[in-house]
């Protein structure tokens, strides 16, 4: 597709967005040589890493287009975002560290649960130990709590407190969830492939790129989640709902080129969390690195690479011809199937619109 000139506000987006990218999102001190082992509960926890900064939340993990407009929204009303959601004088936390550290540092899984409970489930303290993986969950971010607000910056925050207690081998640090929970694993995993190397979805996932799933995020994020994250699928044969949501996001990882994904179906199980020799089978699974096709990968990457540049030279045509109700359609569309991979060019496009006056709305 032709390259167009960038408005300087699409062009901002897209400098800011790429500063966010490169940052590094790492924590913030040396672990700490006595760190408590066993179970932890009602641990306070005061390191804010920059992954969690309200700033890199908003642009991992809204699409291009919806962030755009949350900017321009906060411009327009003079509002400031505080720089962290979360303030940790009123978090509390559960911990369970194996009593015996790998020779390369511990794994680490962060879970997000459904329940407002921070507790580690029923017998997977024995998993934890033979894996020499580190456990921690936060309170208050089940369901019912806000998705942007608090679960997601709780689930970093967690991890960049541990990984500043102890010594994780960020080759095994992980990001995963029951339920609802496990949704939220998902979108985390997708937006910070440089912070986790890989997701337990424990009976809850969804498609990218369409439905209530997310969207892809920027390139260089996307490219390492299809070549690097090992996405491990674990329902109960007893849970058909859920099967079926599992079967319409392994489809979705396919169509998007995801490499290392697989599933693991534990017979006479319902809608339940993982039994600790499931726990032990995922674990294991997510410590093999994922197969990798450098060439299936490319010519995957072309095929809807393609797709999406004809629907922006298309949202640029209507544009041009003055149909500014259609290309606003088709843009939100774009937005919601490429997501960061069709940024600038849709923000650009959705900035030309309103410069020109036009009718759409973004």
């Amino acid at each position: 597709m032709a390259r167009r000139a960038k408005s300087s506000s699409a062009a901002g987006w897209g400098l800011a967005l790429a500063a966010l990218i490169a940052a590094a999102p790492a924590a913030s001190q040396p672990p700490a040589a006595s760190a408590p082992k066993g179970l932890q509960q009602d641990i306070a926890f005061s390191v804010y890493p920059l992954a969690s900064d309200t700033s890199v939340i908003l642009k991992r993990l809204l699409t291009p287009l919806a962030a755009d407009a949350m900017t321009r929204k906060l411009a327009a009303t003079g509002r400031v975002l505080p720089r962290q959601a979360i303030d940790l004088k009123n978090e509390r936390f559960t911990v369970y560290v194996p009593p015996a550290e790998p020779a390369k540092g511990y794994g680490l899984l962060v879970f997000v649960p459904p329940w407002r409970e921070a507790y580690v489930p029923r017998g997977w303290s024995e998993a934890l130990d033979k894996a020499g993986v580190i456990f921690v969950t936060a309170a208050r971010s089940g369901n019912d709590a806000n998705v942007i607000d608090r679960r997601e910056p709780l689930a970093l925050i967690a991890w960049a407190n541990i990984a500043s207690r102890y010594t994780v081998d960020p080759r095994r640090v992980w990001i995963g969830g029951f339920s609802g929970g496990s949704r939220v694993a998902l979108r985390l995993a997708l937006a910070y492939p440089d912070v986790f190397a890989g997701a337990l979805m424990n009976a809850g996932a969804d498609p990218i790129g369409r439905g209530d799933g997310p969207a892809p995020p920027p390139k260089p994020l996307f490219d390492r989640f299809q070549a690097e994250t090992h996405l491990v699928y674990v329902t109960g044969a007893e849970d058909p709902n859920h099967i079926r949501m599992d079967a319409d996001s392994l489809a979705s990882m396919r169509d998007w080129c995801v490499q290392g994904v697989e599933q693991q179906i534990v017979p006479n199980k319902t809608h339940d969390e993982a039994s600790p020799l499931a726990l032990a089978k995922a674990l294991a699974a997510l410590d093999r690195p994922p197969p990798r096709d450098e060439a299936k990968l490319a010519a995957c990457q072309a095929k809807y690479g393609r797709e999406m540049d004809e629907r922006l030279a298309r949202a640029a045509a209507l544009k041009a011809a003055g149909k500014d109700g259609e290309a606003h359609r088709l843009l939100v569309e774009i937005d919601r199937r490429f997501g960061g991979l069709a940024a600038p060019q849709s923000v650009d496009l959705a900035t030309q619109a309103r410069s020109d006056g036009g009718k759409a709305v973004f």
